[in-house]
């Protein structure tokens, strides 16, 4: 699997290809905003132009400009869709990048520490925050009831334990 480069994010993650023609099954990590047409990216150490992107449900399907064939396709399997961190689009206030989000302390309101945010997952309804710490690994729902504050410059979220969410 790559590794991101310095001064880049991921915003996606290839899945598998799809088809005879290229295309790639992507998991988003990043708004569907972020794989228009005409969009340059890195993707295994090579610059790539995005043709065409489509939802197709959890998924994007995504033609890159210079992939023409399935075997193309295969060989980018499990790398990430890089672009320059200055690229990205502000986000509304009270959404985050994932890369914004990895490493942040866990606190609760009433000062416990919980560990880091290790890998956010994403539901149907809701995000989850992977946190690892001294209570092992906990999720933590990403809703309004339970994360009460984001604070980026401070590298600290803020959550409100609710019942069972506790080992």
């Amino acid at each position: 699997m790559d590794e991101i480069a310095a001064g880049f994010v991921a915003v996606g993650r290839v899945v598998r290809a799809h088809g005879v023609g290229g295309e790639l099954i992507v998991e988003p990590l990043a708004p569907p905003e972020s794989f228009t047409a005409g969009r340059r990216l890195m993707i295994s150490g090579g610059e790539y132009e995005i043709a065409q992107a489509r939802s197709g449900g959890r998924f994007l399907h995504v033609k890159l400009a210079s992939v023409h064939t399935r075997e193309q396709a295969l060989a980018f399997h499990g790398a990430y869709l890089q672009v320059r961190e200055g690229d990205l689009a502000a986000l509304p206030e009270g959404e985050y990048y994932r890369f914004q989000l990895i490493g942040l302390v866990v606190r609760s309101v009433d000062g416990r520490d919980l560990g880091r945010v290790t890998d956010v997952l994403s539901a149907p309804e809701n995000d989850i925050y992977v946190v690892s710490g001294p209570s092992g690994e906990v999720l933590v729902p990403a809703v309004d009831d339970v994360v009460q504050d984001v604070d980026l410059s401070a590298g600290r979220i803020t959550i409100e334990i609710i019942p069972g969410l506790l080992p």
